[in-house]
């Protein structure tokens, strides 16, 4: 959708990158590092002082404690730490539950790593968890189940009995928990976010996986991180080490001092839901329906009040003709399944939203 959007000219609103730059002073804080000659290999855990301030916040935020010395892990980006998550822990035949809709990563990595993914399909415009449905489908051979909160991309946020939830059906289990918690910073309307590690059991299987590269606004940095306990992060370097060792050192080093200050990512919650709302607000008397996103920089719009195309021929029209970009929700769920859903990513300047904004209320 991106490549069509620039084809057509069309404002993109279809991938989850903002338009708008990094602050300059991690930029500065990342040149420093370079000048000041951290420029060879970073230890293969990840940068030191890095691995500490993890830790810190995650002390802060969830009062849980990751050891920095084998506990945390800096990775190339999110996806890199659920790759190698799935290249460490499934084999032939072993069952990985994923709820649907689900970044486009998972189930590959499951399947290129000899795993069948079960999928559970979440139902718009809700997209709540029957946990009935999860307990049913686990079995001696289910290995591993991949939860994403907030969620992208339906924006939805697991709530404390959710996770409740969830460690009651995997206590007592051999089950690997994945949380993909990349958007924990983008929550909004007084929710909190619940990370696998605020409980006890769960986060004893558990690997929370975050990013970098969404919180601070650089998704071409390809930096994030993940969290496990020292039994299970032992198993994850023996593939990590292997596959990528480590990461572009001076960013870590830039971050590991960008991080000193809190208010640089505290304040991500304010700043999305303030883009979210004016979106929402300028479209409010458009055609398009919706419920407004609890999580992530993605809101989900309803065009049945429109037309009754499939969503990927209608996101592709809607570039083509009225140039504007966004992603059919089909392509996320099991076998295609079309709610008349797109989505849309806010993460951009105030001037952007309203041109695509103009554009939605046209229609």
């Amino acid at each position: 959708m991106s490549r069509l959007a620039k084809q057509h000219n069309a404002i993109n609103l279809s991938q989850g990158f903002p338009d708008f730059g990094s602050d300059q002073n991690l930029i500065n804080l990342v040149s420093k590092a370079m000048n000041s000659g951290y420029n060879q290999y970073a230890p293969m855990h990840g940068n030191i002082e890095l691995r500490k301030a993890i830790s810190k916040k995650m002390e802060t935020l969830y009062n849980s404690s990751y050891h920095p010395e084998d506990e945390i892990t800096v990775t190339a980006g999110a996806t890199q730490a659920i790759s190698t998550i799935l290249s460490t822990f499934i084999e032939q035949d072993d069952e990985v539950i994923i709820f649907k809709p689900a970044y486009d990563s998972y189930e590959p990595g499951v399947r290129l790593n000899g795993g069948k993914p079960v999928a559970i399909q979440l139902q718009a415009p809700d997209f709540s968890v029957n946990w009935k449905t999860v307990k049913q489908k686990v079995n001696d051979l289910t290995k591993m189940i991949i939860i994403n909160t907030p969620h992208n991309p339906s924006g939805m946020v697991f709530s404390e009995n959710d996770m409740l939830q969830l460690q009651d059906i995997t206590r007592d289990t051999n089950i690997i928990v994945l949380s993909d918690e990349v958007y924990e910073h983008m929550i909004y309307d007084g929710l909190k976010h619940q990370s696998a590690c605020l409980f006890p059991d769960l986060k004893s299987r558990s690997f929370v996986v975050a990013s970098f590269c969404k919180t601070f606004h650089n998704t071409g940095w390809r930096i994030g991180y993940c969290c496990a306990p020292k039994a299970l992060m032992a198993l994850f370097m023996q593939v990590h080490q292997f596959s990528v060792f480590c990461v572009h050192h001076p960013t870590q080093k830039g971050i590991a001092d960008y991080m000193q200050e809190p208010k640089h990512y505290l304040g991500l919650a304010e700043f999305y839901q303030n883009k979210r709302d004016l979106f929402l607000n300028l479209i409010k008397h458009s055609r398009f329906t919706f419920k407004p996103s609890s999580g992530t920089y993605f809101q989900v719009l309803d065009y049945s009040n429109i037309t009754s195309e499939y969503d990927l021929d209608y996101a592709k029209r809607l570039t083509v003709e009225s140039g504007l970009a966004s992603i059919p929700l089909s392509v996320f769920n099991e076998n295609n399944l079309d709610n008349k859903v797109l989505r849309f990513c806010f993460a951009k300047k105030d001037d952007t939203l309203k041109r695509a904004a103009d554009i939605l209320n046209r229609i």
